[in-house]
């Protein structure tokens, strides 16, 4: 269960109480250490590959380019890792923040013209931290105030006002919660968490087999890699462009109440969404849409692999589905 659960699951294997992958800092805090990614060693000596970073300036450059060539505006955004953001809740736990990932392909596109297509989260999110909690406690995600503060950030740089009203249109109270870093633990460790969904006129107007197979079982938010959803808003607020969105958990293609997504406050804001669960680009799907502006999302342990090239939504949701059928 990636996104966590508002109750404890039952279930006959009792997790631990300390788990290698989970580090506990200060008043609760969980911290993503480990895992396949290997996220605290990203941070250490040598730490993500340089080779790795370089091609990651390369696919940045390439991708802004095709997109020019399809009339389309490019835009990339890393979700920080809770370890980039919050290194002084880290009690006992020995890494340099200043050798982030993101900060280290930052530094790689310094002079390369992806520069301008880069959506820089660590400044504004670092600059909030002290201000209000961005990440949950016991989850791998941003609460709704850090939700709210990347979408202003990718709004701004898309050239638009973020709509002011979101969060008085918010449905629902804060109720115990347990993240998906909570959930390794027992017993498991829970929070208090704010509620993420809201009132807003966008209608979702497509659903591949992948989600409306899931669905179908009641297991909707366990429709993950490969699915793929399109949202239209014919409010007289909405922004009348056309955006697709391609990313990871970050971007959950469905509104969730405990830890909120880029989704729902983008299709609030633009007259139509696409949200393509995959870090690569679907460049055929690109081609057919045309859509005004194309922004890839990618969490930082993520970056470690690079994405796929020739890549096919279509093809990737079928795997999903033989591979984990509902």
């Amino acid at each position: 269960m990636t996104e966590g659960s508002p109750i404890a699951p039952a279930s006959g294997v009792r997790a631990p109480d300390r788990h290698p992958d989970v580090h506990v800092g200060r008043d609760g805090w969980l911290f993503l250490t480990g895992g396949t990614n290997s996220v605290l060693a990203q941070y250490g000596e040598p730490g993500l590959p340089r080779a790795t970073l370089w091609r990651w300036r390369r696919i940045l450059e390439a991708r802004a380019r095709r997109c020019a060539g399809l009339g389309t505006r490019y835009a990339h955004v890393v979700a920080p890792e809770k370890l980039t953001i919050y290194p002084e809740a880290c009690d006992g736990l020995a890494f340099d923040p200043g050798r982030a990932p993101v900060l280290r392909l930052e530094r790689w596109l310094r002079l390369s013209p992806a520069r301008r297509h880069w959506i820089d989260l660590v400044r504004p999110f670092r600059a909030r931290a002290a201000e209000t909690p961005l990440y949950c406690r016991t989850d791998s995600h941003w609460t709704f105030a850090g939700y709210l503060l990347a979408y202003g950030e990718i709004c701004r740089h898309l050239g638009l006002v973020p709509r002011q009203d979101i969060a008085r249109r918010r449905i629902g109270g804060a109720v115990p919660y347990a993240g998906d870093l909570g959930l390794k633990f027992d017993p498991v460790r829970t929070e208090m968490a704010e509620a993420c969904r809201f009132e807003t006129a966008a209608r979702r107007i497509y659903a591949n087999s992948l989600v409306a197979a899931f669905e179908a079982q009641g297991r909707g938010q366990e429709a993950h890699i490969g699915a793929h959803v399109v949202y239209r808003n014919d409010s007289a607020e909405a922004d009348p462009r056309r955006l697709v969105l391609f990313a990871d958990s970050y971007g959950h293609h469905a509104s969730t109440h405990h830890t909120g997504s880029l989704t729902p406050l983008l299709a609030d804001t633009f007259r139509e969404v696409h949200v393509l669960w995959s870090t690569s680009i679907d460049w055929g799907y690109v081609a057919r849409v045309r859509p005004d502006f194309v922004v890839a999302e990618i969490a930082e342990r993520f970056m470690i692999e690079l994405p796929q090239r020739g890549f096919d939504i279509a093809k990737l949701a079928d795997l999903a589905l033989a591979r984990k059928p509902v």
